[in-house]
């Protein structure tokens, strides 16, 4: 593998572009995240088919949630050691098996292991996290900001692609078909990491940069700043994988058509895409800690407005353009936080723990939904908690400081 990534890496100025970069790196987002934003969707179909309450669909995406951010530490570990291509294709034939193993899960137990352990495991290896690593090694300077934005926006790009696609193929050809063709869009991955072959890593870097795994996780389990940046990416975790599960399911409750919801989540997929570009426009030109401050709180307000007056189409399509703008819009200002303190070095091992810990988040998000929904018959409860993390999370991040991690310098002999 590393012979195979290095002759990528030393064709690249033949073909590797910092713009094909950026394009294919992009593509991979849209293609892996546009999905798997569409599974609350599958909720109420195969749970009528099959006789399930909520909280065992709700329980198999929190595993999936779970699983994603236990693999992205190791996954990003194996990518910075051997270098990404590998890594991502594996990735994507993971996801695409558990796409499979999801169409013929006919027990709780199958879909666990088919929408939580396989899906899981695989967009631990293909998702947009590695791609924005990967951006961050192969791309000039003056690229990262507006590469980090597009890669993050790509991702909304799919949400919003999928999730009208996702809903016309449930209502006219069946849950069925619809997993058998995400399957089918999820094996493009595989040509499309080629672009994205990093160098596996050798003894030629920086004296600095030259850490042992165990090093670099004590070097930043034990510096402030990105404890309090993990912390904070709990709630980002939580409220996103409880928003993209379960408000489908919340806005039929409260009489609106199943289409809504499919408007609503690709709205959401959409403004974000300005949301994330213009995040990684002032990422460069303000503090990345007021960024991602503001950005909770923005949030906790605009779930405050939504709960608390009736639930119409237009609240529902507001409510999703404005949490559009903050949807992924922490994720350049957090990985551009562990580049600037810790370098590039372990930079996808480090943005994976920071990932696990948003992973966290989203299979409390998801399984809470679920149990609180079947026991009382209503998501107030979380939606309100969600509301106390964004104010948590706000607070947070006010303390970190921008800076590189001082080291001490080796002295020649």
């Amino acid at each position: 593998m590393a012979a195979t990534e290095r002759n990528a890496v030393v064709t690249a100025a033949t073909w590797r572009t910092p713009l094909v970069i950026v394009v294919c790196g992009c593509l991979i987002g849209m293609l892996t995240f546009g999905p798997r934003a569409t599974l609350g969707f599958f909720m109420q179909p195969m749970s009528r088919e099959f006789s399930w309450g909520r909280d065992v669909f709700g329980l198999a995406l929190a595993i999936q949630n779970l699983v994603w951010g236990l693999g992205q530490p190791i996954s990003g570990a194996i990518a910075d050691r051997f270098g990404t291509v590998r890594v991502i294709s594996a990735g994507a034939l993971l996801y695409a098996a558990g796409l499979i193993a999801m169409r013929y899960a006919a027990t709780p137990f199958s879909l666990d292991l088919s929408a939580g352990v396989l899906i899981g495991f695989g967009l631990s290896g293909c998702s947009f996290n590695l791609v924005l690593s990967a951006f961050g090694k192969l791309l000039p300077p003056q690229w990262h900001g507006i590469a980090l934005g597009a890669g993050t926006a790509a991702g909304s790009f799919g949400q919003f692609l999928f999730a009208p696609f996702g809903v016309a193929m449930l209502d006219n050809f069946g849950w069925p078909t619809a997993l058998s063709v995400f399957a089918g869009l999820m094996l493009l991955v595989v040509p499309l990491s080629l672009a994205l072959a990093t160098r596996p890593s050798d003894s030629t870097a920086p004296v600095t940069e030259q850490q042992g795994f165990r090093q670099a996780l004590a070097e930043a389990f034990g510096h402030r700043s990105y404890v309090l940046l993990v912390l904070g990416f709990f709630t980002c975790g939580f409220q996103l994988a409880f928003i993209t599960v379960h408000l489908p399911a919340y806005l039929v409750d409260r009489g609106l058509p199943v289409q809504t919801g499919g408007w609503v989540i690709a709205a959401v997929g959409l403004f974000n895409i300005i949301g994330s570009f213009n995040v990684g426009w002032l990422q460069n030109r303000l503090p990345k800690r007021y960024i991602l401050s503001a950005i909770y709180l923005i949030r906790a307000l605009t779930i405050v407005a939504f709960i608390s007056f009736p639930v119409t189409t237009f609240s529902a399509v507001a409510f999703g353009v404005v949490t559009g703008l903050t949807w992924l819009s922490t994720v350049p200002p957090t990985s551009s936080l562990v580049a600037l303190m810790f370098g590039t070095r372990w930079l996808a091992t480090l943005y994976g723990f920071a990932f696990f810990s948003h992973q966290v988040g989203g299979f409390l998000g998801v399984l809470l939904g679920g149990v609180v929904f079947e026991k009382f018959g209503s998501y107030t409860p979380i939606w309100w908690l969600s509301v106390a993390f964004g104010v948590m999370s706000a607070l947070v991040n006010l303390p970190i400081v921008e800076q590189p991690v001082a080291r001490a310098v080796a002295q020649p002999a």
